[in-house]
C-alpha cells in the first residue's frame, strides 16, 4: 500500500482513475504529452522542500548548495540543447514567461506586434481579454487566405506601428515561420525580436525544425508539450537581455522557484540531448502528416493547408456540420481526447467554435506510428460523420481501449 493511499485514499483513488483514463484513451491534445518515470520521480523529489529565492550563488536562504547544482545543471543543459547565450529556468509556465519578458523590456503603452489568437496565436500574445492588453498596446497580424503569414503585410504593419517587440510563435498554427524574415523586418524599426516556441520546442530540440534561438533576441517556451518535460516555463535570450529578464522573473513577478520542477526540467533536457529524442521528434511530424492526409481524404478541411509540425487545426463545422464543442464532446465519449478551437475569422463563439485542434506528441511517445495514425483518422471520421449515434461512439471507445492498451503507460505505477 502506498503512503498516499494510507494518508488520503480519496486523492489516491482519483489519481488511479486518472492513470486508467490516460491509459485507455488516445490523447490528441497537442499541448499534452507523457513524461518519463525519471521526470516524474524528480518532480516528486525532496527538492520540493527547499526555498531558494534568488539564483545559483545568490540566494536569500541558506542550505542551497545542492539546489544550486541542480538549477545550474538545468541551465547548462538548456544552453546546450538550444544554443542559448543565457537561460532562466525559473518561469512557472509559458504565460508567466511571456509576461516576464513584457515587464522586462516594455513600458506601459509600448506596442507589441503578435499573431492573432484566432489565426493560431496565443492569449498572451495580446488578446483583449488578458491583463497585459490593458497595460501594453498589442497589434495583431493574421494569416492570409493560403494560410501563410504574409511577410509583406507584416512589414507594412511594423513600419506603421513601430512596435517595441515583434513577436512570432503560436498555439494552433501548423506551418513553419520564416525567422530570418521576422528578424529583418524588426531590424528596420529597431524592434526586439521575440519567439514563443512553446509548442514546437521538442521538435527544435530534436533538430527537426529550424532553431530560432540564435536568431531572435528572446525566446520563451514551456517545458512540457513536445519537449516532454514537467509543466513549466523557460526564457532563453541574448546576454544583453539577461539581467533584465532575471530581475523580471525574480523579484519582479515570482518568489521562490519550484526547484522540484527545475530538477525535472533538467532530467527532460538530458533526455532531449540523447540521439533517440531526434527520432522521436521526427516521428511526431511523420505521424501528424499521415493523420492530416487521412483526414483530408475523408473530407475534412485542414486549416493553413496541412501541417509541418505536430498539430493540425480542423474546420469540423464546414466539413461535417458539427461544432467544435460537439466534436470535442462526442470524441471524448469515444475515447479520443482533443480540444475545440477557433479557426481564422471564425463566425462562431470561442466556447462553441468551428474547429478542433489535435496533434501527435503523446501518442508518439507511446510508440504509435503510421498505421495507428490512419486508424485514428478513420475513427474520428466515423464519430463525426454520425454525431447522434451513441452506440457507435461506445463501440469505437472499446476499439480505442484495445489499441491504447497495446501501448501501456507506466505499467508498474499505482497509487493504491
Amino acid at each position: 500500500m502506498s503512503y498516499l493511499s494510507q494518508t488520503d485514499p480519496d486523492i489516491a483513488d482519483f489519481l488511479n482513475a486518472e492513470l486508467t483514463r490516460q491509459q485507455d484513451v488516445l490523447e490528441l491534445i497537442p499541448s499534452e504529452n507523457i513524461v518519463s518515470r525519471a521526470v516524474l520521480e524528480a518532480l516528486g523529489s525532496v527538492a520540493t522542500n527547499k526555498y531558494s529565492e534568488g539564483y545559483p550563488g545568490k540566494r536569500y536562504y541558506g542550505g542551497n548548495q545542492e539546489i544550486d547544482k541542480i538549477e545550474s545543471l538545468a541551465i547548462e543543459r538548456a544552453k546546450q540543447l538550444f544554443g542559448a547565450e543565457h537561460v532562466n529556468v525559473q518561469a512557472l509556465s509559458g504565460a508567466p514567461a511571456n509576461i516576464a519578458v513584457y515587464f522586462a523590456l516594455l513600458k506601459a503603452g509600448d506596442t507589441v506586434l503578435g499573431m492573432d489568437l484566432s489565426h493560431g496565436g496565443h492569449l498572451t500574445h495580446g488578446h483583449p481579454v488578458t491583463a497585459m492588453a490593458k497595460i501594453f498596446n498589442f497589434v495583431r497580424y493574421k494569416t492570409d487566405e493560403s494560410g501563410a503569414v504574409d511577410m509583406d503585410h507584416l512589414r507594412s504593419m511594423t513600419l506603421e506601428h513601430k512596435p517595441k517587440i515583434v513577436l512570432a510563435g503560436f498555439s494552433a498554427y501548423s506551418r513553419q515561420l520564416d525567422y530570418e524574415a521576422f528578424k529583418r523586418i524588426a531590424d528596420e524599426v529597431g524592434a526586439i525580436t521575440m519567439m514563443d516556441m512553446a509548442h514546437i520546442a521538442g521538435l527544435i530540440a530534436g533538430k527537426q525544425l529550424p532553431n530560432p534561438v540564435p536568431i531572435f533576441d528572446i525566446v520563451t517556451t514551456t517545458t512540457h508539450k513536445t519537449l516532454r518535460g514537467p509543466r513549466g516555463g523557460m526564457i532563453l535570450c541574448k546576454e544583453k537581455f539577461a539581467k533584465a529578464i532575471d530581475k523580471s522573473i525574480f523579484p519582479g513577478l515570482q518568489g521562490g522557484p519550484h526547484e522540484n520542477v527545475i530538477a525535472a526540467k533538467a532530467v527532460a533536457f538530458r533526455e532531449a540531448l540523447e540521439p533517440e529524442f531526434a527520432q522521436y521528434a521526427k516521428q511526431i511530424i511523420v505521424n501528424a502528416q499521415i493523420m492530416c492526409d487521412e483526414l483530408q481524404k475523408n473530407g475534412f478541411h485542414i486549416m493553413f493547408g496541412g501541417t509541418q509540425n505536430h498539430l493540425m487545426l480542423v474546420d469540423v463545422f464546414s466539413s461535417k456540420g458539427v461544432t467544435g464543442h460537439t466534436a470535442e464532446t462526442i470524441l471524448d465519449n469515444a475515447g479520443i481526447t482533443l480540444n475545440k478551437n477557433m479557426i481564422p475569422n471564425d463566425p462562431r463563439p470561442p466556447l462553441d467554435p468551428s474547429g478542433i485542434r489535435l496533434g501527435t506528441p503523446a501518442i508518439t511517445t507511446r510508440g504509435m506510428k503510421e498505421d495507428e495514425m490512419r486508424w485514428i483518422a478513420q475513427a474520428i471520421t466515423k464519430v463525426l460523420s454520425a454525431p447522434e449515434d451513441a452506440s457507435l461512439h461506445l463501440s469505437i471507445r472499446e476499439e480505442v481501449k484495445n489499441l491504447a492498451r497495446k501501448y501501456p503507460i507506466y505499467p508498474e505505477l499505482t497509487y493504491a
